[in-house]
């Protein structure tokens, strides 16, 4: 009985005349992309400087890669280093086979580098691209369903993947597309990111610790479900005990980062805009601080208007009022000569009589 199911493509390859266009590639070069659009807009929105995102991507981009593909190579060393295998192709990136651990690990590294260089601090950096990343993740995921790889147990459920190849150990069948999962899985932790940044102000690498948290989680579950060969440690694959290693790192990251350093970086870039919270902010001190300088004139112009008519209304009562201090003089002296001359006039009328 026929049954709903995903196709698979025919073949992860076209050739445009002796250029091969490899499917894994371009999602791996969309996925990149989106990355450093999103990131640049909420590089800028924090405050930093257009262009500085796609700067430090120029160190984080190849570190990432080749940080990817030791992971993969290293943890499944027997695809390419056992009998009958051929060491080239782990140089064959285009062929599949990216870690996304190595990949975060060795791109932090680059990353790290370009900060270094421009002055800016990484933790500010990885929050504006932690949704980037994530979404980049979940375009590049697609590349695994072009080499028809990383898919789950058999299934018959409408959403089945049909497998087609045979190559490399695989048998022709249905299986969960664990590759549209986690897919679906980065798409939601891309906005869970974006709200839980916006709601909590989120700063100092939290919200690129809250994405490696919530992926970890999704990696968990999806990782159970492959049946790809993979290493076991107490029946456990290796990415599955990788996941709850990470998660509980990140988590601790996070409670102890928001104990030490609360909020948000208020500089995340020399010479770099300030936020859109912080610009009201600042536009409110400098309008605050222009209102004040305002009033302070007024209370000097009204003092110096206050004292000028004090000095005008005192001279003028001065001028009204002040006795000549000649006539007070002349006066003063005139009134004992008058004294004398009347008692020596009492004087000789005595004497008459």
């Amino acid at each position: 009985m026929d049954i709903a199911y995903i196709p698979s493509p025919s073949h992860g390859v076209v050739h445009l005349g002796p250029i091969p266009l490899r499917g894994y590639a371009f999602c791996i070069i969309i996925g990149v992309f989106v990355a450093v659009w999103l990131g640049n807009k909420r590089w800028i929105a924090r405050g930093g400087r257009p262009g500085t995102v796609a700067d430090i991507a120029v160190w984080a981009v190849p570190f990432g890669l080749v940080g990817g593909r030791l992971y993969h190579v290293i943890t499944d060393y027997e695809l390419y280093f056992s009998d009958g295998r051929d060491w080239v192709d782990a140089f064959k990136v285009w062929q599949g086979g990216l870690g996304i651990w190595g990949a975060i690990a060795l791109g932090a590294v680059g990353a790290w580098i370009g900060c270094r260089r421009r002055g800016i601090p990484l933790p500010a950096w990885a929050d504006a691209l932690a949704p980037g990343i994530v979404f980049a993740q979940a375009i590049g995921r697609w590349g695994n369903w072009f080499n028809q790889e990383l898919y789950g147990k058999a299934t018959d459920v409408p959403w089945a993947l049909h497998i087609t190849s045979s190559t490399d150990g695989r048998v022709p069948g249905y299986y969960h597309p664990t590759f549209l999962y986690e897919s679906l899985w980065c798409i939601g932790v891309g906005f869970l990111v974006i709200w839980a940044d916006r709601r909590f102000t989120l700063g100092h690498g939290r919200a690129f610790a809250l994405y490696v948290a919530a992926y970890c989680v999704g990696r968990g579950w999806i990782e159970y479900m492959r049946v790809d060969d993979a290493h076991h440690i107490l029946g456990l694959r290796l990415n599955d005990w990788t996941a709850m290693v990470v998660f509980f790192l990140a988590v601790i990251y996070i409670v102890v980062s928001a104990r030490l350093r609360p909020g948000r970086e208020e500089v995340v870039e020399p010479d770099g805009d300030a936020p859109d919270g912080d610009a009201v902010a600042l536009d409110k001190k400098a309008d605050d601080k222009a209102d004040t300088k305002a009033d302070d004139k007024a209370d000097d112009d009204a003092d110096t208007k206050a004292d000028d008519e004090a000095a005008e209304t005192t001279g003028k009562k001065s001028d009204g009022k002040k006795p000549d201090a000649k006539t007070d003089t002349e006066t003063e002296s005139d009134e004992p000569a008058q004294s004398v001359e009347a008692a020596r006039g009492e004087a000789e009328s005595a004497k008459k009589v």
